[in-house]
């Protein structure tokens, strides 16, 4: 990093004294220093939460164990669960890791709209943990508005709101990463530079094991839970009857299944096929690209969806012994990969340690820590934008030929079906004038 000039140490050195002075938690934010879209190393980043729900818990918890973040602001539609959010970090700060936490509770604003909290200058980045039906239109909302972006895998409801975040992150200049943690985690990265190197041989097939895809929008209606701001939680979708199973009340501690339906999300085909799926797209050097043909079950040739890469390798979304894995089966090698567990045949390969000189992925061993750096840096982060997208797209893809029941034909380059109007038309969605974003 290049040396700052003299002028502008004696600044920050002025800035400093008079902020101390004023309180020992103030840090100076980043647009005063240096304009947009300058961050000192020195700073902490200061966070926005959009979403609160039970996977943002972990997110703060994560993002505040580096001791280099504090969370200004919080923005949820349910009251319960943002009250909540704000509770556990009471608990955090008021703990013996918190007391040396860079920020205190008192930072923390509460909102119902994310746009406010878009609105605050000194929050440096937003995490988006809503549902994902929200995320193309939160994280283009809040590139517009200057801010960096960590939002939730699947990254997109749609392939083209997919795009769109991609296109409003160039646009902007911001630095975006994918909640893709898999791929700052070991055994993923070591299966991936055993596949590149070629360990395994030619690779022949691929199993990847998660649950179905997702149904159509069926539940009976119950009452909205005071403190929820049910037509917000829609948001940029048409209007369904609440159930409890799409917002679960704080009393249950559970992941939400709205995720279990096509008008929110896209089942376990997205949900954990976009972890398990990424790890084939990295392993195979196609996050830039994907696969040239999706076919569905079809009782004959194809029991299971297959897709198939110009390369001539396929895979299948297919149950196997183990459960959120994927099984590589190449000419000389298998690899089985699950969370925590990598085995090879022969068995010894598991542990190759890969030489200096052969080829190496992207590592990451804190994507949380990941993020932050390429902020720094404004650089892209290990599973940055385009990735995600495309990682998504490969769960989508799958999702289309399992509504449509016949084979598709995908041009990985112009993002389109082959001559298939009907195909193309499962691309986006109609979005509520409010929250409407070029796709």
């Amino acid at each position: 990093m290049e040396k700052e000039p003299s002028s502008a140490l004696s600044r920050r050195k002025f800035i400093g004294q008079a902020s101390a002075a004023l309180s020992a938690f103030v840090i100076v934010p980043r647009y005063v220093l240096g304009g947009k879209g300058y961050l000192a190393p020195s700073d902490t980043i200061n966070l926005g939460f959009i979403g609160t729900g039970k996977q943002s818990r972990g997110l703060a918890r994560n993002f505040l164990a580096t001791g280099q973040t504090r969370i200004l602001g919080a923005s949820e539609v349910y009251k319960a669960k943002r009250d909540l959010f704000i509770d556990n970090l009471k608990a955090y700060y008021q703990s013996e890791e918190g007391q040396k936490a860079k920020g205190t509770i008192t930072d923390i604003q509460a909102y119902s709209d994310f746009r406010q909290l878009l609105g605050r200058k000194e929050i440096d980045a937003v995490v988006i943990a809503a549902p994902d039906h929200w995320h193309a239109v939160m994280a283009v909302k809040a590139a517009e508005a200057g801010k960096d972006v960590y939002c939730e895998k699947p990254l997109a409801l749609t392939i083209k709101e997919g795009r769109a975040m991609v296109n409003a992150t160039r646009k902007n200049n911001r630095v975006f990463q994918t909640g893709s943690m898999q791929r700052s985690w070991p055994e993923f990265r070591q299966t991936a530079e055993l596949i590149r190197n070629g360990y395994l041989g030619e690779i022949k097939h691929i199993k990847v094991n998660v649950g179905p895809p997702p149904k159509k929008y069926d539940l009976p209606a119950e009452p909205i839970p005071e403190g929820l701001d049910w037509a917000m939680w829609l948001g940029p979708n048409e209007p369904v009857p609440f159930n409890s199973e799409l917002a679960p009340p704080i009393t249950k501690d559970v992941f939400p299944n709205w995720r279990n339906y096509k008008e929110f999300g896209g089942g376990m085909v997205t949900d954990w096929g976009a972890h398990m799926f990424d790890i084939v797209q990295w392993a195979l050097d196609m996050d830039h690209s994907g696969p040239v043909e999706v076919i569905p079950p079809d009782g004959k040739d194809h029991k299971f969806l297959t897709y198939r890469y110009e390369n001539g390798i396929t895979m299948t979304h297919e149950p196997w012994e183990w459960n959120n894995a994927i099984q590589f089966v190449g000419s000389e090698a298998t690899l089985n990969i699950q969370r925590k567990k990598l085995e090879t045949n022969p068995v010894t390969l598991a542990a190759k340690v890969i030489g200096a000189d052969e080829k190496h992925v992207y590592h990451s061993e804190n994507h949380y820590r990941d993020f932050l750096d390429a902020m720094r840096k404004r650089s892209k982060p290990i599973c940055d934008v385009e990735i995600g997208h495309r990682t998504a797209t490969v769960c989508t893809l799958g999702n289309i030929a399992y509504d449509l029941k016949r084979p598709l034909s995908w041009d990985p380059k112009k993002e389109q079906f082959k001559k298939d109007k009907e195909a193309n038309a499962r691309l986006e969605r109609p979005l509520k004038t409010e929250w409407a974003i070029k796709v």
